[in-house]
């Protein structure tokens, strides 16, 4: 018996570092960006580098085939790699770097083996497929949320028990060669912890080497892995707890203890123990070539980070306005919304514009009209604090109980449709019962001149109907209970006591408390595609995958609201009589902006909002012509640009209805006075932030410790998802089968759960649009004020000085320092 095996206490901590090693993996229903390295902040970048190549054979950066290329092109100069030497503090010179990268012979990484790896070379089967596989099959029939027909037995027991009981009826380890396999699972251990201690047994795991055993387990079922680990950080949302992880990783080491014991041969064994011995001495060319990684990663961020730099040090900034704008319009943080402020600065010079996370500051959940259940439209983080319902502006009780229950009736009956179409006894025959009469709608589909389907947050409604839905203000009443407007005896709405305070707290984290124009116009973004299973990838992150429109409207109705404005008048902050807010939503996948909640304009803003729409008509109009590039129509009219990116908007077979945040690559606080003159290229995280503003620094500690992190957490999932789109990726989009309902996709029929972004989200088929580095955060703040939140906040301490992101800092007169890991500052 060893050390592990002997000491409870010291497996269950090793177990829980392990679990706590995976990120979490969010249903496709909220498919908002997640760092798949979250769980290796306590290491430094090069640290978990090494950690990830030892133990899956891939690390943190991309083959040297790619940086041979940027060197080839001038994307990574001699300068650059010079600067990178002296960054790692490397002994080698340029010279001798270039030499060494000449010469080397690419050494074979081999990742730590799990006794499935080992027996499938012994045995030529691929053992740890059929492993996973099986897994799969029985985590998709025990997580399912109502996609399956005929519900699993056993979804009362916990994860480990009720597999026990599944793997017992499994046949498919006979297909395999496996016989009484019985015997041995009925004679396992009760709990899922004294399992993992008997396969840690059975395999005669190195004390030394569990550690790392027990990640690899979880690794090599990765997407189920993260499943689980987002229901335990669900779980823990609520003070509860879920120990869904523990429990696969029992099954996966319990596959790995079987066949150990049912493949009892001394050959076997000795090729076992002589895999083992080899990983824990990595061959002197792999730390070679770590080197060589981290120099050419390295010096790949810093061409950038010099040319972002170079601009924002050297761009002349502008003046503040001494008479007032014209209009006022704040959008989202998001990289896209940098390529639509600069189209809208440029085409109406009398604009001023701003950057908040696209939630605007309301932690809210929000209940659809009709629904019974709330979608969270906040950072994944945080918890909701209010409940708000949508209600139809302007219809007495009789009228939004007709649309709720004809809505509620259209979505029973598409519901039931869909698994009419999808059931065993009718999938093959309705085609060919139903083809014909739906002939001209295949057609037509095909074509992409109608959707296949409703947008998902228009079912059951016209859009006549559907417009004038907005989020209701007021809390909980008698009324609301009557019309059954909001399906919910919980409390509603915002207080009236609180709104002052939720109003403040807007205005001044997006540095809008003086000078306001006849129209500030508050802008949430969401995407338009279908048959995509990763929609909501596309939407706002900081609305939890939602579409922003529903947070932009309730913005603009509290600061609408007459009480709320006096309340905020006694808090300093004056909002003329003659300021109306208005909300409006962007479509980055067409570039067009709809406006909502223009009724509250008074005849005497008539000429605005008509000026208004023209100035976003060419804003539009220039956002898609920049945007054409990437999707190859460089000398394209706007006619066929304008066509073509509405045509992504609805046909099924599309599978890059628009790049998303690819090329992110910073993030930049600052006022937009900073940045005006900057062509940031949509590549630009932009936070408003006037440190002169910011009482206490609370709002500089808020944006590094929320859209900061956010803004992290994307740049990491595009990063991931590129270095090893294997294990941090999803694979080929047109091989994506959802599972389970909403919870993730297959690729293909089978294998492991698949998180993260699919490689036509990178790649357009002939080379990488995005391109994987470290975000770059630049604040201009005093040093001292962003030194304290870092000391004060472990997680922003962790990414900065163990480098997961580039921390700038940006003096009044331009100057620029950079944060080392030493926790000094250097002039740049």
């Amino acid at each position: 018996m060893n050390a592990i095996e002997a000491n409870e206490t010291k497996l269950s901590e090793k177990v829980e570092i392990a679990c706590q090693r995976i990120a979490p993996l969010w249903p496709i229903q909220n498919l908002v960006a997640v760092n798949p390295y979250f769980g290796l902040h306590d290491q430094t970048f090069w640290q978990a580098h090494k950690t990830l190549e030892r133990i899956t054979g891939v690390g943190l950066c991309m083959p040297h085939t790619y940086y041979r290329e940027q060197i080839a092109n001038g994307r990574i100069t001699r300068v650059d790699l010079a600067e990178a030497l002296k960054e790692l503090r490397s002994s080698w010179d340029v010279s001798t770097f270039e030499q060494k990268l000449a010469e080397e012979t690419p050494a074979s990484v081999t990742p730590l083996p799990l006794f499935t790896d080992v027996l499938g070379e012994f045995e030529h089967l691929d053992w740890s497929n059929f492993v996973v596989e099986r897994i799969s099959q029985y985590c998709a029939a025990y997580f399912d949320e109502g996609q399956a027909l005929w519900a699993m037995p056993w979804r009362e027991k916990s994860l480990y028990e009720a597999w026990i009981q599944f793997a017992q009826i499994d046949k498919s380890t006979w297909t395999m060669g496996l016989r009484n396999i019985n015997k041995v699972l009925s004679d396992l251990p009760d709990t899922a912890i004294d399992a993992i201690r008997w396969a840690l047994h059975e395999l005669a795991i190195p004390v030394a080497a569990v550690d790392e055993y027990l990640y690899a387990a979880l690794l090599s079922i990765g997407g189920w892995a993260g499943w689980t680990r987002y229901l335990r950080w669900q779980a823990e949302l609520r003070k509860e707890r879920d120990d869904s992880i523990r429990d696969l990783l029992a099954i996966r080491l319990i596959w790995d203890a079987l066949l150990h014991k049912m493949r009892d041969r001394e050959k076997l064994h000795v090729q076992w123990l002589q895999a083992m011995a080899r990983y824990t001495k990595p061959a002197i060319s792999i730390q070679v070539g770590q080197q060589i990684s981290a120099v050419l990663q390295t010096a790949f961020e810093i061409n950038y980070q010099r040319q972002l730099a170079t601009s924002l040090s050297t761009a002349k900034e502008v003046t503040k306005r001494q008479e007032r704008t014209d209009v006022q319009a704040v959008f989202c943080i998001d990289v896209r919304s940098e390529v639509y402020r600069r189209a809208f600065e440029t085409v109406a010079s009398r604009v001023q514009t701003f950057g908040m996370a696209g939630f605007f500051g309301i932690p809210m959940e929000y209940v659809p009209l009709g629904s019974v259940k709330a979608k969270r439209h906040l950072p994944i983080f945080s918890t909701p604090i209010y409940r708000i319902c949508e209600h139809l502006d302007h219809a007495d009780p009789s009228e939004s109980n007709k649309w709720i229950v004809q809505r509620q009736t259209q979505m029973r009956v598409f519901d039931a449709w869909k698994i009419f179409k999808t059931s065993a006894s009718s999938c093959f025959s309705f085609v060919e019962a139903a083809g014909l009469w739906s002939i001209l709608k295949l057609i037509s589909d095909s074509i992409g001149w109608t959707r296949p389907v409703p947008h998902p947050d228009r079912k059951g409604l016209p859009e006549k109907i559907y417009r004038r839905l907005s989020p209701r203000l007021n809390s909980f009443d008698s009324a609301v209970k009557e019309t059954g407007t909001c399906m919910t005896d919980q409390f509603t709405g915002i207080p009236e006591d609180l709104r002052p305070t939720e109003a403040e707290s807007i205005l001044r984290n997006m540095g809008l408390i003086r000078d306001f124009a006849r129209i500030v116009l508050f802008v949430g973004h969401g995407s338009t595609s279908v048959n995509n299973p990763q929609a909501t990838a596309l939407d706002c992150g900081a609305c939890a995958g939602q579409s922003g429109e529903a947070s932009a409207r309730l913005a603009v109705a509290l600061l609408n609201d007459p009480k709320t404005r006096r309340g905020l008048l006694e808090k300093g902050i004056l909002i003329p009589d003659d300021t109306f807010f208005v909300a409006g939503l962007h479509d980055t996948t067409t570039d067009e902006i709809q406006l909502f909640n223009t009724e509250v304009l008074p005849s005497s803003h008539a000429d605005d909002l008509v000026q208004l729409r023209s100035w976003l008509d060419q804003a539009s109009q220039f956002a898609r012509l920049e945007r054409a590039s990437l999707f190859g129509m460089h000398d394209a009219p706007l006619t066929t640009i304008t066509a073509d990116f509405k045509r992504r908007t609805r046909d099924w077979a599309e599978v890059r209805p628009e790049w998303g945040l690819t090329g992110n690559a910073a993030f930049i606080v600052a006022p937009r006075s900073r940045t005006v003159n900057c062509n940031l290229a949509g590549r630009a995280f932009l936070h408003d932030y006037n440190w002169h503003d910011d009482t206490n620094f609370a709002t500089l500690q808020l944006i590094m410790t929320a859209p900061m992190i956010v803004a992290h957490w994307i740049n990491m999932q595009y990063y991931g998802s590129m270095v090893d789109n294997r294990r941090f990726g999803s694979g080929n989009k047109v091989l994506h089968n959802i599972v389970g309902g909403s919870i993730g996709v297959l690729e293909g029929n089978g294998g492991d759960l698949r998180g993260g972004l699919a490689l036509q989200s990178l790649h357009d088929g002939k080379r990488w649009i995005h391109e994987p580095m470290r975000l770059h955060v630049f604040i201009e703040a005093p040093r001292t004020a962003i030194d304290d939140v870092i000391a004060h906040h472990l997680i922003v301490r962790n990414l900065i000085e163990n480098a997961w992101l580039h921390l700038f800092q940006i003096d009044e007169d331009g100057s620029i320092f950079r944060r080392g890991t030493d926790k000094k500052w250097t002039r740049y």
